[in-house]
């Protein structure tokens, strides 16, 4: 059996405006609807249609979607 309280959810969100990215650890139980760029400051907030800035601006999507589930 495996433990997947200990898996870690890493996304690389990139910032629409000035391209810097980062890699971030996801929470498992909520949707991060903000994110502050380090870059340029700018606020990120989830696309139309999407739950959460690692669907909109990550390269993997958050783990509820990972997990075939929703977080609508």
């Amino acid at each position: 059996m495996t433990d997947t309280s200990a898996t870690k959810y890493l996304s690389t969100i990139t910032c629409p405006r000035c391209g810097h990215k980062k890699t971030e650890t996801m929470p498992t139980k909520e949707c991060v609807i903000g994110y502050d760029c380090e870059g340029c400051g700018t606020r990120l907030v989830p696309n139309p249609g999407s739950c959460c800035v690692f669907c909109s601006h990550g390269d993997v999507q958050c783990p509820p979607k990972l997990e075939g589930g929703s977080c609508d």
